[in-house]
């Protein structure tokens, strides 16, 4: 009953976002609205809508699964690119894809509004999310670690029996930019918000209910030694190749024994 009542007033909460900012968040000042990703808002595009919507079937019809993938379309990219590196070695653990492409936070937020994650009761929630809210230029760097923030912590308590594995925003850009420092410093941050949040009292200054958050330094591995990313890794600078999802899948398997 604790737990139902901390969902609703979560959820209710991020439907008064526009008028009341997350805390810890950036506070809007006469001239500055709340960062939107803050504010839950479904996507508009026609091919976007059409995974979303299939995305809040998978949530309300599947069975409870031990792990679930949540994000954008490096995500979403299990299924396509990733597809054999996916059946290969996370089919195996029941794992669920919910990544739909072009989402920020503010899309996440919304999608776990509207179907939480709670009845499919998984053990690992793996979360990566943020990059467009910067390539999209939508969002600063600080709004989009609010964002994150505030991602992980609505995954926290619709699935309180589950490690949230936080991944820190993948690098992008072939080499070093101004997009790239922003990933950074967001990374440096949330490092700092899973310590905080494990110890027992998150960014917000709310105690958590249990240390249940992960972090992970994936995207380090996409980085040559001069800081370029290889076309073999991310043909365009952001996605990633087969190559790429098996290390990213190699990575991340030990973490999901536990």
């Amino acid at each position: 009953m604790k737990l139902a009542a901390a969902v609703l007033a979560w959820s209710a909460s991020l439907s008064l976002c526009a008028q009341t900012p997350a805390r810890g968040a950036p506070q809007p000042t006469d001239d500055a609205r709340t960062p939107s990703a803050l504010v839950p808002v479904p996507r508009q595009d026609k091919g976007a809508i059409e995974r979303q919507d299939e995305l809040l079937r998978r949530v309300r019809e599947s069975a409870p699964t031990r792990l679930l993938f949540v994000g954008d379309s490096i995500t979403q990219g299990w299924e396509e690119t990733g597809k054999e590196v996916w059946q290969r070695r996370l089919a195996p653990l029941g794992a669920l894809d919910l990544g739909n492409s072009g989402d920020r936070t503010e899309h996440v937020l919304w999608r776990l509004q509207q179907a939480p994650l709670t009845r499919l009761r998984p053990e690992h929630v793996v979360l990566l999310i943020g990059t467009n809210n910067l390539g999209h230029h939508k969002s600063t760097a600080a709004e989009t670690l609010a964002g994150v923030e505030a991602v992980a912590r609505l995954l926290a308590l619709q699935c309180p029996q589950a490690t949230v594995h936080v991944l820190e925003i993948f690098p992008r850009g072939q080499r070093f930019d101004a997009m790239r420092g922003d990933v950074c410093q967001i990374n440096q941050a949330l490092r700092s918000f899973v310590r905080a949040a494990n110890a027992g009292a998150g960014s917000n200054g709310v105690k958590a209910p249990r240390p249940a958050f992960a972090i992970h330094a994936i995207g380090d591995l996409f980085v040559d030694v001069d800081g370029a990313i290889s076309k073999d890794l991310m043909p365009d600078f952001l996605h990633l190749t087969g190559r790429g999802y098996e290390m990213w899948a190699a990575a991340l398997l030990p973490c999901l024994s536990v």
